[in-house]
């Protein structure tokens, strides 16, 4: 499944919580930028007033952006936005599957109605985030023609298209984050503790030759380590790392069960299943992004 064959309101939900993240880590990245910049012009203080003037500008840059970031919450419309474009894919996987509450019936009509309304509540119970989807209007169908199409194969090869373009594929994706998460961990624990060796260096160094340089960068460093702690906090690597360790554990569990499901009944039963551990994860996730 492309991005294009899931229903507009997914597509401009999944771009509308793509462009929150993007816009709130930039904003998290600035307000770090700004404190160690500030911190860099402290020592410069007594070389030229316009020093003071330019860190007086920071701080205030900084003061005025953690004000917008405190009040504002951008984060929350990409926690709200994915949410929303998680339970409309699971929603579309249940409708392609035939399962419960999308089950054969003698008209499709009703099927289809039965999904629109889903989406409709879907939307409702996520109205927060209407302002950040309606930025990002798309003209095509709710139920798009590859649901369709899916919906429309045997059992033997629904079932197979089940496994290979949902499990596999998302036991896949989050096997893969794992490894980012924690390599990325390790990579920031070891820049912090290079960082904070250095600082301890320095300050080792001026206390046996004071003379030795006219200006110790020490305190640029430490904030510089400071503000790659929170960052470390803000992505919560280490912690997300074991979440999607136990989800691509469960996603596996999960898979060697599905050469046992042998007709409709039992797929509907297997499918809901597995999007519940799905949307589980992420309501999971939604609740950890705001501790």
């Amino acid at each position: 499944m492309n991005h294009d064959d899931y229903p507009a309101l997914f597509q401009s939900a999944d771009e509308a919580s793509a462009a929150a993240q993007l816009s709130y880590l930039w904003l998290v990245r600035v307000q770090y930028g700004l404190l160690i910049a500030a911190s860099t012009a402290a020592l410069w203080f007594e070389s030229s007033p316009r020093v003071l003037v330019a860190y007086a500008f920071i701080i205030l840059a900084s003061t005025a952006l953690l004000i917008f970031l405190s009040v504002k919450k951008p984060e929350k419309d990409w926690y709200g936005c994915r949410a929303l474009a998680e339970s409309i894919k699971t929603s579309t996987w249940r409708y392609m599957m035939r399962a419960e509450p999308f089950k054969n019936v003698s008209q499709i009509r009703k099927v289809k109605r039965t999904f629109a309304q889903y989406l409709q509540e879907i939307l409702d119970a996520n109205s927060h985030v209407r302002d950040s989807i309606s930025r990002r209007p798309k003209s095509g169908d709710q139920i798009t023609s590859a649901m369709e199409k899916v919906r429309a194969l045997t059992f033997d090869d629904r079932r197979e298209f089940y496994r290979k373009e949902r499990i596999d594929k998302q036991r896949a994706w989050y096997v893969s984050k794992v490894k980012l998460n924690r390599q990325n961990f390790i990579a920031w624990i070891v820049f912090c503790i290079i960082v904070q060796s250095s600082a301890i260096i320095l300050a080792i160094v001026r206390a046996l030759d004071p003379q030795l340089w006219s200006i110790w960068p020490m305190e640029p460093l430490l904030v510089t380590a400071s503000a790659t702690i929170g960052w470390v906090q803000t992505k919560k690597f280490n912690e997300l790392a074991s979440a999607y360790s136990l989800t691509a554990h469960e996603i596996g569990i999960i898979q060697t069960r599905i050469d046992g499901v042998q007709n409709d009944e039992e797929l509907s039963e297997f499918v809901n299943e597995a999007e519940r551990a799905f949307s589980r994860e992420h309501t999971q996730w939604v609740a950890r992004q705001n501790e």
